[in-house]
């Protein structure tokens, strides 16, 4: 024969043939599983995402896997959603039509790079912020953490921003090239003397350009923000505020939502309402609401860290939060936020008073896949009670 039969060169042979079948096997396993990612991904299969995907993700810190899912959505690295919203989830507020009513929060698009990519992902509106009128680093790492058993994040990022200058091309660019509705948060800066005036900054420079502003006054993160929401101070506030944004030399002047805090007393939501009532403060819509201090039963590690917590554990603290609002208003327009990871927990928050709703901490443990899913289950809902449209299931329950 051509070749040796000894025992080491037969070995050698077996070898190299194993190693290339080898080779060959995971090549194909590697094709294969790269074609059912794919596959997936396309599908936009929540198993995939929730069990493999983002699993994967939280490897990472949770301001690293933050920071991926702003560049993957910058750089519309995901295939666009192939789900059509149903007419059902069309929805008409105070003059703007909203494709379906799910959007994203603020604090996830803290900047104004994701708007393309989450429109991508389904997404009826998008909110980017908070932005301030300087940039500013916001608070030391490690701010943000993720509470996997419960569901639930926690953040104290004070108001890290690029700036108004910075972000603002950006809108501009999404609003030209994009049909996309998107708000602006505002915020103001941590060594501000003059808070009223970087909210007017903020009114003055996104107003000719965003759909809406949110004036926020409620977050944990800063010194002192929370104490503008007390009656005097939010009449000193709301008052130049409005002034301003009817002084916008443009024809479609934006609208203004009033972000409010969870852990407002009784007392201190009907001082709220009743400066809302006032001509020269009156806001066009609230959103209810931003993350608690307080911690109820949480059983993850990070439990006692320092920031403001979102996700589920706010869910039903949220929904009675828009109930009571929308009667103490009269049932202002109110975008609705807080633990919402299901069609059930969107169409509460819809029969509370909400006219809207945002999702962020859903997005962390569920990705992308979570706002079809929000979406269809809403839709079936909606059509089980006989509704035509959202807004025909808006405040159904707000005075039961």
């Amino acid at each position: 024969m051509w070749y040796d039969k000894t025992p080491s060169t037969l070995h050698f042979l077996t070898n190299m043939f194993l190693k290339k079948k080898m080779k060959s096997l995971l090549y194909v396993t590697a094709g294969a599983a790269t074609v059912f990612g794919g596959i997936c991904l396309y599908k936009e299969d929540g198993a995939f995402y929730r069990n493999i995907i983002m699993p994967i993700i939280h490897l990472l810190d949770a301001e690293t896997a933050h920071n991926l899912g702003i560049f993957v959505s910058e750089h519309r690295l995901l295939p666009k959603t192939k789900y059509k919203d149903p007419a059902v989830l069309r929805v008409e507020v105070l003059g703007k039509v909203f494709p379906n009513p799910i959007g994203i929060a603020a604090g996830f698009d803290k900047d104004g790079r994701a708007i393309p990519g989450l429109k991508d992902m389904g997404f009826g509106f998008v909110e980017i912020g908070s932005v301030t009128p300087q940039p500013q680093p916001g608070n030391p790492k490690p701010r943000l953490f993720r509470l996997t058993e419960d569901g639930a994040v926690i953040n104290r990022y004070g108001f890290n921003s690029e700036g108004h200058n910075q972000v603002l091309p950006r809108i501009k660019y999404a609003k030209n090239n994009e049909s996309v509705i998107v708000g602006v948060n505002l915020g103001k800066n941590k060594i501000s003397v003059d808070p009223v005036k970087d909210y007017v900054e903020g009114v003055e420079k996104f107003g000719p350009i965003a759909d809406y502003l949110v004036i926020n006054i409620s977050s944990p993160n800063t010194p002192n923000l929370r104490s503008l929401q007390s009656k005097e101070n939010l009449k000193m506030l709301l008052q130049p505020i409005i002034s301003s944004r009817d002084k916008l030399g443009v024809t479609k002047k934006p609208l203004i939502f009033l972000k409010l805090a969870p852990d407002l007393s009784t007392e201190e939501r009907k001082d709220i309402s009743e400066v809302l009532k006032q001509k020269d403060c009156k806001v066009d819509g609230l959103i209810i609401s931003n993350t608690t201090i307080h911690r109820p039963s949480l059983v993850s590690q990070h439990k006692n860290e320092i920031g403001g917590l979102s996700g589920e554990p706010l869910r039903d603290t949220s929904t009675e939060m828009i109930r009571e609002l929308s009667r103490l208003t009269n049932g202002m327009p109110i975008i609705g936020v807080g633990g919402i990871t299901s069609g059930k927990d969107a169409y509460d928050k819809i029969k509370a008073g909400a006219s809207l709703i945002q999702i962020y901490s859903a997005l962390v443990y569920e990705g992308p896949p979570i706002v079809r899913k929000i979406k269809a289950e809403l839709a079936d809902l909606l059509e089980q009670d006989g509704h035509k449209s959202i807004n025909e299931a808006v405040g159904k329950n707000a005075r039961q």
